[in-house]
């Protein structure tokens, strides 16, 4: 893959202190790119993982409109211009449709739809005026196939891909690519709080025979984020180990 050429790209990564987002910061870090994480508060890997990779680590809900243009701003006093963005935050309030409460549907459309739009906003119109960016929305193989106990996480996903598509297509003639990863089952702390029993019985229903590793889905979104993928926009990329193939 080829590397960011010339003047750093500055890249910001949600959720990007754990899981595929602290892999994403991680593999974009190796690319060249300056890295900005964000994470919400009270989540404690944000200090450590700031420490370990020199990774500037940023508190803000992508939930919350303003504080995504006052995180963004504050990224781009410290770094410069936001080139790339990775929409990774994300969030699970489990239950049946019958017993899901109104407060479990909203949350998760905030966190894992609203705020695609939030942090897009934040950093689209330098995009365009620049000529040049790199957006890249995680969704989820729930967002393409649905899943019991889901319907709020499951619908904002499949949003993800519907918002990915639509920008694509406006960002398109301004430089900006816009794409998706939609991870199947991950090694994550996500997936790890899923009873043994359970999570037992998705590993047998994937062809490859075992979880994903954060790194290889990061890999393919590093790759959306590069010089290479200029050409690539408005796609969505399954990597799920052939669970779904759509």
């Amino acid at each position: 893959m080829a590397s960011i050429p010339q003047s750093r790209r500055v890249a910001v990564v949600t959720g990007g202190v754990t899981g595929i987002g602290a892999a994403t910061c991680r593999a974009l870090q190796q690319l060249g790119c300056a890295v900005a994480a964000t994470y919400p508060e009270g989540d404690p890997h944000g200090p450590g993982f700031q420490q370990e990779t020199g990774i500037p680590a940023f508190v803000w809900s992508v939930a919350d409109y303003q504080a995504c243009v006052d995180g963004i701003a504050k990224v781009e006093a410290a770094l410069g211009p936001v080139d790339i963005l990775v929409n990774n935050a994300g969030i699970t309030r489990d239950a049946s449709f019958a017993k899901m409460r109104p407060e479990q549907w909203r949350e998760v459309i905030e966190v894992d739809l609203i705020g695609c739009f939030n942090m897009a906003h934040a950093v689209y119109g330098g995009m365009r005026a620049r000529k040049w960016g790199r957006i890249v929305n995680v969704s989820s193989i729930n967002g393409l196939a649905g899943q019991f106990g889901q319907t709020n996480y499951s619908a904002a996903k499949a949003g993800v891909l519907g918002f990915t598509k639509a920008l694509a297509l406006e960002g398109a003639r301004s430089g900006i690519t816009v794409n998706a990863v939609a991870p199947g089952y991950t090694d994550t702390d996500m997936v790890k709080a899923v009873p043994a029993d359970v999570l037992a019985g998705i590993v047998a229903k994937i062809p490859v025979g075992r979880l994903a590793e954060p790194n290889e889905i990061a890999r393919c979104i590093a790759f959306l984020c590069s010089e290479d993928a200029g050409f690539v926009t408005g796609a969505t990329i399954s990597v799920n180990g052939g669970q779904y193939m759509a």
